[in-house]
């Protein structure tokens, strides 16, 4: 039986061990988790969602607090058109962020970001191309454009001097989406390097609607294939969303993907941003836990465990520090839900919002616990301790169970020697 090691992703003359990990944002794909990646011969995301306060956590900057200090005087108010965030700051942000990654960079793999275009941060086209092109400045070896068709986002870069050398790639999630991005880029004369095609098990937001369940990743993946086939493309195709296995991952290599992009099983791993008790929390999940609901403000369904703090959360909208959802009118559908339970409850007492939660502050405060379908499964993957907790996976034991394992099977750790003895 073929191991996924078997394989290789291309890109020119490189070659990569077809394994990409995710970019989980706030911050749950660490750069220390893309690091492992790198080193270890694959490709790791880092996420630029909320890239600021990333920043501030990560070189103890002042980004979220001088932007609240600023907008401090709208805090109570409903209206949070006026709150802008200083291009020049973001582009700071993200520079550090990405810049120091790179710097430490290690290992014949690379590190790509992952750049939503739903962080729409109340100037949707300007704050984008600030992320973009200020991730190219940090020397990133390749950008992921995420959370939606990005029908501009290849024009937003395409002065930047990098921007043919850069690896770009896009997620789709059906061959619509990636034909209505084709064309409108194809005056750029640049196509993208790779394809993430995502199907409807994976975790977080879906690029579908709440049908989900009547896709079928393989099904995705064969017609954009075919497509790119008749279109005589050859673009590296990844699939994602569901893979649990080695065997998994060969399954839809041999389909006619190039790699495989996976994440749930990193996300108990120790270098991943979750805490320690969150990551608990994954893996006593059972597949009963595990739900896709519409509290998202992006529109988008989103796959969570049914205990996350957030769902029900009457929390008082913080987008003077934060606001990443904001559109371009600078609202968000979790402030109008708020406003309409605050109309019920002036008091401002016992506000519980069920259909819209706030993302940007939960997110942020790892209490929106957004998994895969499979993280019922993580419990398996690891050794119970004595005191019933679960072990902590290193990202070297994760990463190299998916390149060597076959027969599905899945390697478990060894007992730390203080547990044995």
């Amino acid at each position: 039986m073929k191991r996924l090691d078997d394989f290789r992703l291309r890109f020119g003359n490189k070659e990569l061990v077809p394994i990409m990990i995710g970019g989980m944002g706030v911050d749950i794909s660490t750069a220390e988790l893309a690091l492992e990646a790198a080193r270890l011969g694959g490709i790791g995301h880092i996420s630029d969602a909320m890239v600021q306060d990333v920043s501030d956590r990560r070189f103890d900057t002042s980004f979220v607090k001088e932007k609240t200090k600023l907008f401090k005087h709208n805090i109570d108010n409903s209206d949070k058109s006026v709150v802008q965030f200083d291009l020049g700051r973001l582009a700071e942000a993200t520079r550090l962020h990405v810049g120091k990654t790179m710097q430490a960079k290690e290992g014949p793999g690379m590190i790509f970001i992952n750049c939503m275009e739903k962080l729409t941060m109340n100037g949707p086209k300007e704050t984008l191309q600030v992320r973009l092109n200020s991730a190219l400045d940090a020397g990133i070896d390749g950008i992921t454009l995420s959370a939606g068709l990005h029908l501009g986002s290849f024009a937003l870069m395409a002065d930047h001097p990098r921007f043919r050398e850069a690896k770009l790639g896009i997620i789709v999630s059906s061959v619509r989406a990636l034909q209505l991005f084709l064309r409108k880029t194809s005056r750029l004369n640049r196509l993208p390097d790779f394809i993430i095609i995502e199907g409807p098990l994976a975790g977080g937001h879906l690029g579908f609607g709440m049908d989900w369940a009547q896709y079928d990743l393989g099904t995705i993946l064969v017609e954009i294939k075919q497509y790119l086939d008749s279109e005589k493309l050859d673009i590296p195709l990844v699939a994602a969303g569901g893979i649990f296995t080695g065997s998994d991952a060969v399954r839809f290599l041999e389909m006619g993907a190039s790699a495989v992009q996976v994440a749930t099983r990193f996300t108990v791993a120790k270098e991943c941003g979750l805490p320690s008790k969150v990551k608990q929390e994954y893996f006593r999940a059972s597949e009963e836990d595990i739900i896709v609901n519409t509290i998202s403000p992006t529109g988008y369904p989103m796959r969570m465990l049914k205990n996350t703090p957030a769902i029900g959360s009457g929390i008082r909208p913080n987008c003077e520090a934060y606001g990443y959802l904001l559109d371009g009118n600078g609202s968000c559908s979790y402030i109008v839900a708020y406003n309409e339970q605050i109309a019920q409850h002036p008091d401002g007492k016992n506000i519980s919002v069920m259909d819209k939660t706030c993302l940007c502050t939960h997110m942020r405060n790892y209490n929106c616990w957004t998994c895969g379908s499979t993280t019922n499964r993580l419990k398996d993957t690891t050794r119970r301790l004595p005191d019933g907790t679960y072990m902590e996976l290193t990202a070297e034991h994760i990463f190299r169970d998916y390149q060597f394992s076959v027969d599905d099977k899945i390697a478990l750790p060894e007992m730390p020697e203080a547990v044995k003895a």
